[in-house]
């Protein structure tokens, strides 16, 4: 019988291209369950290091997932 791994997969198990599409994942599930919010906001939400959720973010802009707009001081973020 073939044992199944209970092992749960963190971003720090994943390679660096690996740790970018899992920033994306959760950067693009936060945004479809709060709608649009501040890039500030959301790396602290998900307690994603500044570098990966950058390049989340980039991902999702390069996939033209999201919309990004800068009001006064602040970048906001929403889903296409």
């Amino acid at each position: 019988m073939a044992r199944t791994s209970t092992k749960t997969t963190t971003s720090s198990d994943l390679g660096v291209q690996d740790q970018i599409g899992y920033s994306a994942g959760q950067i693009y599930n936060y945004l479809s369950n709060n709608g649009e919010v501040s890039f500030s906001k959301i790396k602290k939400e998900l307690d994603l290091s500044s570098n990966f959720a950058d390049l989340g973010l980039g991902w999702l802009a390069r996939e033209d997932k999201v919309e990004i707009s800068k009001k006064g001081a602040s970048v906001n973020v929403k889903l296409k």
